[in-house]
């Protein structure tokens, strides 16, 4: 380990297993040097084993709904109060769609779940980033990082909405990163992750596919959910103190790849 974070502070929203980006995200700050604090929804803290990686991180616990304006003021509160001081880093690792989860067709999608879809996956970034600036809690030179999906920008099958969602995070990325690097010097930045086998990863329609066709579309094949809190926390570190307002690409060359053999020859295999 490099210290990358030695002193530093921050909040992790997302965790819910060992599979999750989020967690190893967690893990990775933990051995460089971080404090933390975790937070996820009442539901999914329940649900998942949010305690055991707590205790592992010494990290403190704040349930919150990203959603909820309440909530957020009031995580920031408490994170405040438990730093002793202001708040390095936060990810953003929360996406859903009820869409998807039940199997909707994008060209039949039901609304009001799209509205859901777009409130937990894009608007609760903008939400979190408001309560942090308004109260300004981040700490000079600071970084917000949210995931991101190609889907975002690309037409992908079996992501309905969240397409429409990451679309819209990407967004809320550059216009909050307009605002808060002039505040301070507080970075933000998206990072578009490869497929990734995770609980959430895996209501997608066709996600086993996609992971194996991207995988080998790539040069450098996935990235793994490792491989991808190593690339988060260069981006929360000091190391990156220019880079803000992008759409980072850590995906193994895929976003870049117009085409490869490999591809090619079992397209005309399959002719």
């Amino acid at each position: 380990m490099y210290d990358l974070l030695k002193g530093k502070k921050g909040i992790i929203f997302g965790a819910l297993n060992d599979r999750s980006i989020a967690w190893k995200v967690a893990q990775r700050a933990h051995a460089e040097g971080a404090r933390l604090v975790l937070t996820n929804t009442p539901v999914s803290l329940r649900l998942g084993q949010l305690q055991a990686l707590a205790e592992e991180c010494s990290a403190k616990i704040v349930a919150a709904d990203a959603t909820s304006m309440d909530d957020l003021n009031a995580l920031v509160e408490q994170s405040l109060e438990h730093f002793g001081g202001k708040i390095d880093f936060v990810l953003h690792s929360i996406g859903m769609s009820p869409n998807v989860r039940k199997s909707i067709p994008y060209e039949d999608i039901n609304y009001a779940f799209m509205q859901k879809t777009i409130d937990i996956s894009a608007l609760s970034f903008h939400k979190m980033m408001n309560v942090l600036y308004n109260k300004d809690a981040m700490a000079c030179g600071g970084s917000i990082v949210a995931l991101t999906y190609i889907a975002g920008e690309r037409a992908f099958p079996g992501y309905s909405d969240m397409a429409d969602a990451k679309a819209m995070l990407e967004s809320v990325a550059r216009g909050f990163g307009l605002k808060f690097g002039r505040k301070c010097g507080v970075r933000v930045n998206t990072v578009s992750q490869s497929p990734t086998l995770t609980t959430a990863g895996e209501g997608i329609a066709g996600m086993s596919d996609m992971y194996r066709y991207a995988d080998k579309f790539s040069p450098l094949g996935n990235a793994s959910a490792e491989d991808c809190a190593d690339y988060v926390v260069t981006l929360f570190s000091d190391l990156t103190r220019k880079v803000t307002m992008q759409n980072l690409y850590h995906d193994g060359g895929f976003s870049a790849t117009g085409l490869t053999e490999e591809v090619l020859e079992a397209f005309s295999r399959g002719l």
